[in-house]
């Protein structure tokens, strides 16, 4: 009987921490003309764009920043127009991130919210194009491992480090993340 009363508690207590933990999904329509236009043989299946970086920043979080806001504020303060996002190491408190849902235009995402779920920050990688952050990290924990895209609320534990290929101004990273260039 102590054994059953004391396995209730302990899902009693670990309730509230899981009731933390949301979702909610989002349709991530352009137009309805370029959802449902097609593929276009003027548009190659892959393109190359080729440059060198002309510096590496290397940029540090601490306990409790938010990494999204603070990637954001480092480009504005170091003047970064386009970078490689290489890596990045260390731990979140919490994370919210998103990640596509569907396999058919218009795109959906799924937004998960942990803000009390801790994790290791395993790696990111991403762009900055034109002065914005488009980071996609993994994260893992005792279970699993999962990865989306970086989105607002996901809070640095002990530390963070993500390092940054600085690229040219002038390169044109437009349609990399454009989804309607098909």
């Amino acid at each position: 009987m102590r054994r059953i009363i004391a396995v209730l508690m302990l899902a009693a207590l670990a309730l509230p921490l899981y009731a933390q933990r949301s979702t909610r999904e989002v349709a991530n329509p352009t137009t309805e003309f370029d959802d449902s236009k097609p593929n276009s043989a003027d548009v190659p299946d892959v393109y190359a764009t080729s440059s060198e970086f002309q510096r590496v920043v290397i940029l540090r979080f601490k306990h409790k920043a938010d990494l999204l806001a603070g990637l954001a504020k480092a480009v504005t303060d170091e003047k970064i127009k386009n970078a490689v996002i290489l890596s990045a190491v260390g731990s979140v408190r919490g994370y919210q991130i998103h990640s596509v849902s569907n396999r058919d235009f218009p795109s959906e995402n799924i937004y998960v919210k942990d803000p009390t779920h801790p994790a290791d920050l395993v790696s990111m990688n991403g762009l900055v194009m034109d002065g914005r952050v488009h980071a996609h990290l993994t994260l893992a924990d005792e279970d699993h491992a999962f990865a989306g895209h970086l989105e607002p609320g996901t809070e640095v534990f002990t530390f963070a480090v993500v390092t940054l290929g600085i690229l040219p101004d002038d390169l044109d990273l437009s349609k990399l993340t454009d989804k309607t260039y098909r």
